[in-house]
């Protein structure tokens, strides 16, 4: 059998496919698992050993991809994005398909009215619903994210102050409304016992600058380890695998560390873990205002907060869970 799975973003979706993968590669005998994503996103699959080839989406590309597509005569497309596209891609290889079921009349209506109809289930059991009429099923394994040796980061990369220890904090989301503003994600800090590293991409960088430059400031020079921006995705979860526990808000990194099986805090803004997307088979704490009638607001995020007081984040009562 050979197959095409397809999810082309993001980050933590991509991980929450994993799973899916790892069943069809050991549950069918033989299988052929070829992968079709994002070429930023390259580097969250190219060390699964799950998969036979990968499939790298550019932006004018496509035409070219449906004619090697075409050529691999797949038995099955495993449609886990469910889109426009990927709707384009299975009409023209015209192959049977199984789709993703993107529950978006109950997330519309939990959103909008806070009518809740979503299945108490993990996003992931319902991406294993997928692929159920192949005969896979759920193995119990949770998600996986493989870290190459030549990214493993070093004790010598860290620290002294944090090479006997330390808390991770990802300070980054895609969304302004998924994330702690700066003097929530400072109260964060202070009151995690541990030293912290923190965790992001460039696009965190001022941010985790402050935070430093506070602790600084109050004579906590050893407090903060500012990894933000100086570390590939890769040696990022690598820093997640060193940590101690792992403080997160509802993004990819949140999801890599439960690939990990770390222990995470995890932070919720103007989103819920009611959408299916919480941490997935390893111990976590969920961090959430539940005080408020406008959340959740949206099902991805915002880049302002639509009411203007962003209370999800700036009354969340960070010391009835940490310190």
């Amino acid at each position: 059998m050979k197959v095409l799975v397809l999810r082309f973003s993001s980050i933590g979706d991509i991980v929450l496919t994993t799973p899916v993968v790892r069943a069809l590669k050991k549950q069918i005998p033989n299988i052929e698992i070829h992968y079709a994503t994002k070429q930023p996103f390259k580097v969250v699959l190219a060390d699964n050993p799950y998969i036979d080839k990968l499939y790298l989406l550019e932006k004018n590309n496509l035409p070219q991809l449906l004619k090697q597509w075409k050529s691999e005569k797949y038995d099955y497309i495993i449609d886990l994005h469910h889109n426009l596209r990927t709707l384009r891609i299975k009409l023209a290889l015209g192959v049977k398909a199984y789709s993703f079921d993107k529950l978006n009349m109950e997330k519309w209506l939990l959103v909008r009215f806070k009518i809740n109809r979503m299945p108490a289930m993990h996003i992931v059991d319902r991406y294993m619903a997928t692929v159920a009429p192949l005969g896979v099923h759920t193995d119990q394994e949770g998600l996986d994210y493989f870290i190459p040796e030549k990214d493993v980061v070093q004790p010598c990369d860290i620290p002294t102050s944090h090479r006997n220890g330390y808390a991770a904090i990802a300070i980054g989301a895609q969304h302004f409304t998924k994330r702690l503003p700066l003097h929530k994600l400072i109260e964060l800090c202070q009151r995690i016992p541990a030293p912290v590293t923190l965790l992001g991409g460039k696009e965190d960088i001022v941010v985790a600058q402050k935070i430093e430059e506070y602790f600084l400031a109050n004579n906590q020079p050893n407090k903060v380890f500012n990894a933000c921006g100086k570390f590939n995705l890769n040696q990022s979860a690598s820093l997640l695998q060193q940590a101690q526990v792992v403080y997160s808000h509802d993004t990819g990194l949140m999801h890599i560390a439960a690939a990990l099986h770390k222990k995470i805090y995890s932070i919720w803004g103007n989103t819920t873990p009611l959408l299916g997307m919480y941490p997935y088979r390893t111990d976590y704490v969920v961090i959430e205002n539940k005080e408020l009638s406008c959340r959740p607001c949206s099902k991805i995020g915002y880049n302002h907060c639509p009411q203007k007081h962003f209370k999800c984040m700036n009354d969340l009562d960070l010391s009835a869970y940490i310190g």
